[in-house]
């Protein structure tokens, strides 16, 4: 039984300092590099990729995903819609003063408890209430664009009728990291033992600060997570010392370089993505278009946030992604325009937050050289 090392690959430095110290010490016959397209990058980190591939002799798998089968099956669920149900807004019930909570109690008089055993407060509709089944005239909207694209983020934002957000970052586990686990499975059920190497460091977030280095995670599966200790400058650092360039994109203000944008990506981020490739938030502003019109509510923006208005015209005004790229330009508050900034970001030349610019320099004069 052979033991086959599997590097998830981005685009972005800590993937690739993992691929380098995973060739170096298993032997690039033994390495499978694999690269999980989200439909949301840079052409630059597509280009990048096939540099690394000439770069370190190797070739890179390719996946992507594929909501088609998803995506025809919610279209057919909204075209026969037939539910009658409604939901209603409620309101707690009070004693006579005012102040004290009537408790719920079932059919038999007892009284309700939550999970945790502590009973709960009783509660009364209000209004009429809205049916739950899409209307008509939102079966037409949908129905006039809820077809398979082809781009695993467009189609699964189609799927769900919204955009990812920071409590529900769908988005990694069904363009990511599902797809690097099945192909991983499709090996252990070839007869091999895998090991996953991920470029996590602890110093990346909270989440990550008890990341452990090695962790076995069922028969025959094991992640290695060999850059826990180290920190961006030594993951810059290696790269360099094995000749390879970093991502053109870390030298273009972005301090990520897998999607394009990102929804969590910064305000500095997100104006320095406006300034040198606006044509990406234009093609967001499509999508919020197309999945606003798979959504039951009729509006979706890509960069969720929270908002006191609760008509969702409103909130959609706010916050789509051209008032959000317009936010980008103000200073901290969104009250006035930072023109600091947008005379930085005027040059369009070198420009990284990890201080590249002059290891970029070396770099190719040692490949010239």
């Amino acid at each position: 039984m052979s033991v086959v090392h599997v590097v998830s690959v981005s685009g972005g430095k800590d993937s690739l300092a993992t691929l380098l110290i995973a060739i170096a010490r298993c032997g690039l016959a033994n390495v499978i590099a694999i690269f999980c397209d989200t439909g949301n990058e840079h052409q630059e980190t597509y280009s990048y990729l096939d540099y690394l591939e000439l770069a370190l002799g190797l070739k890179i798998v390719r996946l992507k995903a594929d909501f088609r089968e998803e995506v025809l099956a919610k279209r057919a669920f909204i075209a026969a819609d037939v539910r009658n149900a409604r939901v209603y807004a409620t309101r707690p019930v009070f004693e006579a003063d005012g102040k004290t909570p009537v408790l719920k109690r079932d059919g038999r008089g007892n009284i309700v408890l939550n999970k945790k055993g502590k009973p709960l407060q009783k509660t009364v509709k209000v209004g009429g209430g809205r049916r739950i089944r899409w209307t008509n005239k939102a079966k037409r909207r949908a129905l006039a664009v809820m077809l398979p694209t082809g781009n695993p983020f467009l189609d699964l934002c189609m799927w769900k009728g919204r955009f990812p957000s920071r409590k529900a970052q769908f988005c990694t586990e069904e363009l990511k990291r599902n797809m690097a686990v099945s192909y991983q499975l499709q090996l252990l059920e070839a007869g091999h033992r895998v090991i996953s190497w991920q470029g996590v460091r602890r110093d990346e977030s909270p989440n990550r600060a008890n990341a452990k280095k090695w962790e076995r995670v069922g028969r025959g599966l094991w992640i290695a997570r060999p850059l826990v200790e180290a920190t961006a400058a030594d993951v810059f650092a290696l790269a360099q010392s094995h000749g390879i360039r970093p991502n053109p994109l870390y030298l273009q203000d972005m301090g990520r370089v897998g999607c394009m944008p990102c929804i969590n990506c910064s305000k500095a981020e997100l104006r320095a993505i406006a300034a040198r490739f606006p044509e990406h938030p234009v093609r967001i502003a499509e999508w919020e278009r197309i999945v606003g019109q798979c959504s039951k509510l009729g509006y979706s923006t890509f960069m969720a946030d929270a908002h006191p208005a609760k008509d969702r015209r409103v909130v959609f005004a706010d916050l789509n992604i051209q008032a959000r790229v317009e936010w980008s330009k103000t200073s901290r508050g969104g009250r006035q325009f930072n023109l600091l900034d947008e005379e930085e970001n005027e040059g369009g030349g070198c420009s990284s937050s990890y201080g590249l610019c002059e290891q970029l320099e070396a770099t190719v004069e040692a490949e010239v050289t």
